[in-house]
This record gives structure tokens, C-alpha cells and sequence, in this order.
């Protein structure tokens, strides 16, 4: 009978193989994901760069602006690209190498060697890590730093050309100004109309045919009104007005209004943590808004039920429809004050600056998962079903968003439901296939 020495390794099992990760094969997998990514990354970033930056600097450069601020506006930018582009890079990307690798038998190879699909799963599911970190950074931090350069940089832009502010068939928001514009010819611009409130707290509409637009420096803007026509009315009475009506008006916009026209900072454009301490503040002082109307709505309950209670000998009794009226105008008031939009689209950004990011982990389950099934020209078919997946994502996304604002449906559901669809389908996809 043989013995069996103990200083002898002994051979290598299948079952063993496949328990073990092969630290060469996960570079090998990682290097040509991160290849994938980078060249899937330049589409998108081009594709975003045209559809916003590009038109950007289009309408600026015709505003006879330097062309290093337009440069700069540009690089200021950047951040909100790279933060869109990068978790759709990351499925193409995972797409792209896990179909090139079924299509030439790379993957039959490994499995017929003993290996398991997790040397092909773990190293396409750090790429996506690295990526959704990286991203989250990008949108968390660069973004909101390259917001308020940006929008330090646009300040400066508009105290130096006004013109810029107006365009054709548009309306714009200056303080307490909001100016209407027709066609624009140069400076000429066709069917003003400006409503805004005096330092007297009146309320005033002018109507123009003609309006020629001017930069009055330090001074703000200017424009000369031809065949102006003027009313003003009281805030409270509003049967107290005056109206008259001019060949010539000249109308004043000044800087200070420009300037703060320009610098509000939007919940995208925040971190996360500003959002979240806003969405606080908000949630705060609707709370006492809330209490102020139930404290209301109380006052009219009760009244209606004393005057039911008395019934029809008390005088009151006359007054129990006065009383149901005020209380269910309270309670809809309530109601429409629980709906805060401001507070609701809050929500929705910051909940949106976690799903859009970390969606790339989410893709990797389904990139994976269809890449195994690519039969030829792998590359082709993960690009082409990568641009497929990337257009469905972005159109549930924006419907989620869609809903949340206008139905009030949870902004965590809105904005993670299409990761947790995707991160859903490719792992019972995959499962399939392994069992398989």
C-alpha cells in the first residue's frame, strides 16, 4: 500500500479553483474595463459638452465677450459633465469588455480552467466602485465649488455687458423687476413689457412697442421705451390706480439687481450636506407654518361645533355655514402648505446626488449579466445595448423627477428606483446564468 507524504502539495482540485480568484486575471479584467470606460467616457463627455457648454459660449461670444472668460465659463463647467458622464461610461464600459470577452471564448476559457464567474463579476464590481466614489466626489465637491467661480465669474460678465441678460422672447427676473421681450434686432427689441414694484410698494405694468437697450456701465442697464404705456395701482387697493402714457421712457435696471440675478444657487449646484441642512431649515419652518394653520383650522372647528351644539334657538346657528367655509378653506390651505414644492424638489436633488453617481455600481449587475450573453462582435453590441440602457435610465429618471414634483410621489422612490430596477434585473440575470 502507497503512502502519502505530508511535505507534498497536494494537487490542485476544480472545486478549489473555482473558489479561488485569480489576481491575474482581475488586473487583466480591470486594465480593459478602465480602457472601456475612458473611451465610452469621451463619447458622453462630447455629447454633453455639445448640448451645453458649446451653447453656452455660443450665445456669450455674440455678447462680444473675451474669449479666456468664455474659456474659463467653460472650465467652471466641467464638473457637472464629468459628473453626468461618468456612471453611463461605466456601463458602456463594463458592457463593452464583458461582451469582447464572451465573443472571443475568453470566458469559456476561464470557466473551462476551473475558475468561477466571480473573476469575471468582482473585478467589473471594484471598477464600478472606483467609478460611483469618484463620481460622487466630482458632483459632491467640485461641482458646487466650480458653481460659485462660475457664477463669480458670470457676475462679472454682466456688470461689464447688461446686453447679455436680455434676448429675444424671453422673460427675466431681476429683484422685484420682470421684463418681457419680443424679437431682438442688435439692441432693438420689439413688444416690452416690464412689471415691477416702486419704493412706494405700488405695482406697475409698462407696455412699450419699441425699446432700444443700452449699457449704462456701473450704472446697471437702460432701455429707451418708444409709445410707453404706464399703470400703477395701490397693494391693497387695487381699484386706486393711475395710468399715463409717454413718446419717451427711459427704464432703469440696476446693477445690484443684475448681480443678484445671476447669483442664486439652485440645490443642484449644492453639496449635500448644504441641501440637507436646507432641506432642515425648510422642514423647520414649515412645521411652524403648519402649526399656525392648524391652530386656525382648530379655532373654526370649533366654532362650527359650538354653533351646531346650540342649535338653531342661538344666534351662532346662523353663522355654522360662515364657519364651515373658513374651516375648509383652512384645512385645503393645509393641505396645499404640506405639498411646499421648494422643500419637495430639496428632496428630489438630494436624494438625485447620491442615485445618478452610485448608479454606475447599479449597472454593473446588468452590464455583466448581458455581456454574457454577446455571441459576436462583442464591443459593438455592449456599445450599441449600452447607449440603449443609458437612454431608458435617463427617461425613467426624469419621469421619477416628473412625478415627484408634480404628484408628490416619494423622492426616494423617484430618484433610486431606476438603479434598484437596473441592480434587480442583472442580479436575477446573472443568477440565472450561473446556475445555468
Amino acid at each position: 500500500m502507497g503512502t502519502i507524504r505530508a511535505d507534498l502539495p497536494l494537487p490542485e482540485t476544480a472545486f478549489y479553483r473555482r473558489r479561488r480568484l485569480s489576481w491575474t486575471i482581475f488586473r487583466y479584467i480591470v486594465a480593459d474595463t478602465l480602457f472601456s470606460f475612458f473611451v465610452a467616457f469621451l463619447f458622453f463627455f462630447f455629447i454633453f459638452f455639445v448640448n451645453q457648454l458649446l451653447l453656452l459660449a455660443q450665445q456669450i461670444l455674440t455678447k462680444h465677450v473675451p474669449f479666456y472668460q468664455v474659456a474659463l465659463l467653460v472650465f467652471y463647467s466641467l464638473p457637472s459633465i464629468i459628473a453626468m458622464s461618468a456612471p453611463f461610461a461605466s456601463l458602456v464600459g463594463t458592457l463593452m469588455t464583458i461582451g469582447r470577452l464572451t465573443s472571443d471564448n475568453e470566458v469559456l476559457v476561464l470557466l473551462s480552467s476551473g475558475l468561477s464567474y466571480r473573476n469575471i463579476f468582482l473585478p467589473a464590481l471594484a471598477v464600478g466602485v472606483l467609478i460611483s466614489i469618484l463620481s460622487f466626489f466630482t458632483n459632491d465637491v467640485l461641482l458646487p465649488a466650480g458653481t460659485v467661480q462660475f457664477a463669480r465669474l458670470y457676475r462679472q460678465i454682466v456688470v461689464a455687458t447688461p446686453a447679455l441678460e436680455l434676448e429675444a422672447n424671453s422673460v427675466k427676473r431681476f429683484k422685484d423687476t420682470v421684463i418681457v421681450t419680443g424679437p431682438v434686432t442688435g439692441r432693438e427689441i420689439e413688444n416690452v413689457l416690464i412689471l415691477d414694484r416702486t419704493s412706494d410698494g405700488e405695482r406697475r405694468v409698462i407696455m412699450a412697442k419699441d425699446a432700444e437697450l443700452k449699457d449704462a456701465g456701473r450704472e446697471g442697464l437702460s432701455l429707451d421705451l418708444s409709445g410707453a404705456f404706464v399703470q400703477s395701482s395701490k397693494e391693497i387697493v387695487r381699484d386706486d390706480y393711475d395710468y399715463a402714457s409717454a413718446g419717451f421712457l427711459r427704464y432703469w435696471v440696476p446693477q445690484e439687481d443684475l448681480i443678484q440675478a445671476v447669483s442664486s444657487i439652485t440645490p443642484r449646484e449644492m453639496s449635500s450636506t448644504d441641501v440637507r441642512k436646507e432641506i432642515q431649515t425648510k422642514d423647520a419652518e414649515l412645521m411652524e407654518r403648519l402649526d399656525e394653520r392648524y391652530y386656525k383650522s382648530l379655532t373654526q372647528a370649533l366654532s362650527l361645533e359650538d354653533s351646531l351644539r346650540r342649535g338653531p334657538a342661538n344666534e351662532a346657528w346662523n353663522r355654522r355655514e360662515n364657519y364651515f367655509s373658513a374651516f375648509l378653506r383652512e384645512y385645503q390651505a393645509n393641505q396645499a402648505l404640506r405639498n411646499d414644492r421648494s422643500l419637495l424638489i430639496y428632496r428630489l436633488e438630494y436624494y438625485k446626488k447620491f442615485s445618478i453617481p452610485f448608479g454606475a455600481l447599479s449597472f454593473v449587475f446588468l452590464a455583466v449579466s448581458l455581456g454574457l450573453l454577446a455571441k459576436k462582435s462583442g464591443q459593438t453590441v455592449g456599445f450599441i445595448f449600452g447607449l440603449i440602457i443609458a437612454v431608458i435610465y435617463w427617461a425613467l429618471l426624469l419621469g421619477g423627477q416628473t412625478m415627484g414634483v408634480r404628484m408628490g410621489t416619494s423622492p426616494f422612490w423617484s430618484m433610486w428606483l431606476p438603479n434598484i430596477l437596473a441592480a434587480l434585473i442583472g442580479l436575477i440575470m446573472l443568477i440565472a446564468r450561473i446556475r445555468k
